[in-house]
């Protein structure tokens, strides 16, 4: 009954996000800002419900699964990749680059940050 309890209450954010996108407009897709509302939900909370729980660890579990439709949307449309491999590649090279300098970046920013912060606290201890 926990799964069901948590698979339930995941879905249904999942179509609040949809319904909200489809009246505003919103320009993201509705499962994504549904995950966005059942995030800060969770926050406020500061705690996960056991059957929210339960049903995100089933899930998960069966993660592989859930990568067949996308394989199975690909070979569909495997000629408009084809069409389009260039535009493709570029685009997923250039987020590759891109999320390396930026986590690069974030990396040394916090490791400063911390080397910073450790002095301080030695500091304050002398």
């Amino acid at each position: 009954m926990q799964f069901l309890n948590g698979i339930t209450l995941l879905l249904v954010y999942q179509l609040v996000g949809e319904v909200t996108v489809r009246l505003l407009g919103v320009p993201i897709p509705g499962p994504v800002l549904g995950m966005v509302m059942l995030f800060i939900t969770l926050w406020i909370r500061g705690s996960t419900p056991e059957s929210v729980e339960t049903a995100s660890t089933g899930l998960l579990s069966h993660l592989s699964l859930l990568f067949v439709p996308a394989g199975v949307g690909m070979m569909a449309h495997f000629s408009r990749i084809a069409d389009e491999w260039l535009p493709i590649t570029l685009a997923l090279l250039l987020s590759t680059i891109i999320t390396m300098v930026a986590t690069a970046l974030v990396m040394q920013l916090t490791t400063r940050w911390l080397v910073v912060s450790s002095a301080k606290e030695g500091q304050d201890h002398e």
